[in-house]
């Protein structure tokens, strides 16, 4: 089969699952038993047993990233993988962000065929163009959580002398809040705005862990949750947890210098032997071409990628130290 077939057969796989997938989405949204159950409870809710109406800007079109974003909301892991994306600051919707992989994964495809790298390649080329905008992600929300870990102590000292000066803990957040920098800022001055227009403590600073993946941030909260709930002088809570947080910080810096030597060596050993393998590529290659032109080539390639894969994973979570 040539490769253009290969693709035509490939799009009109993909197309026939999205179009099923949205039928189902459609059925469960419009005739489906959460419909049922949600019109039952309106129904109960309402004065005169009404249906729920259809919201005023239901008209307007909406844009694929939208439709998309809303219809695979009741997948599994989908609230997982927008809490994902919100972490990382980017102003990324669920739904825009499966548009592009499904754009780039077509069409780094699509240019290898063209290109004429043949399947192997054309493959390979589609894994990287997954891989590389999932470890940008990756990179990007692991900053954004660094940064919020540097500035939360000095946020809660900031706080403890707010209310040692007579302040409300609302009020107090509030300044500390203005006097920080993203994104820690932005998590502070979304807690305020939940407490200020009605919402619950327990909720609200809930939810700031939620949205923050550190450990750092749920030991202020589950701090500002206990005073919540049992009663004690907040202010010095806070100046213990932040005096918390410095130590396990330096603990954290005095471990990456240790593992520093580790790490080079995982980085090493995880690259060379790509490296090798396109530099004998360029000197001989009709000498690596074996590799994927020969069925006994073949199964030495997935065996040896399989062990790599497993051997970087395997270095990696031993200096990979939780503290």
């Amino acid at each position: 089969m040539s490769h253009s077939l290969w693709a035509f057969a490939g799009t009109a796989i993909l197309a026939v699952v999205f179009f099923l997938w949205g039928l189902s989405s459609l059925w469960r949204r419009s005739w489906g038993q959460q419909h049922k159950i949600l019109t039952r409870r309106w129904q109960s809710l309402s004065p005169h047993g009404a249906t729920p109406s259809a919201p005023a800007d239901s008209s307007m079109p909406r844009s694929p990233a939208t439709w998309l974003g809303q219809t695979w909301q009741g997948l599994p892991g989908a609230m997982a993988w927008a809490r994902w994306l919100q972490q990382t600051g980017l102003p990324l919707e669920p739904g825009q962000s499966l548009i592009m992989a499904f754009v780039l994964l077509l069409g780094s495809g699509a240019l290898g065929l063209l290109l004429g790298l043949g399947k192997a390649w054309s493959l390979g080329l589609m894994v990287m163009s997954m891989v590389g905008p999932l470890w940008f992600l990756m990179h990007r929300r692991h900053q954004q959580i660094q940064r919020m870990e540097t500035q939360l102590p000095d946020v809660l000292d900031l706080i403890a002398r707010s209310m040692q000066a007579g302040h409300a803990f609302t009020s107090a957040l509030l300044m500390a809040a203005d006097d920080a920098k993203p994104p820690l800022s932005t998590q502070l001055h979304t807690v305020f705005d939940e407490i200020h227009f009605g919402l619950d403590l327990r909720q609200a600073m809930s939810g700031l862990a939620q949205r923050v993946d550190s450990d750092d941030v749920r030991f202020f909260v589950i701090s500002v949750l206990v005073q919540h709930e049992t009663g004690g002088n907040l202010a010095d809570v806070l100046k213990n947890t932040a005096s918390l947080v410095r130590e396990r910080q330096k603990i954290r810096g005095v471990i990456r210098v240790l593992s520093g030597e580790g790490r080079i060596s995982a980085w090493i050993l995880s690259l060379l032997p790509f490296a090798l393998a396109g530099l004998l590529n360029l000197v001989n290659p009709e000498f690596m071409s074996a590799l994927w032109r020969t069925p006994q080539g073949l199964q030495m390639l997935h065996v040896s990628l399989l062990l790599m894969f497993a051997g970087i994973v395997w270095m990696w979570r031993l200096i990979d130290i939780r503290i």
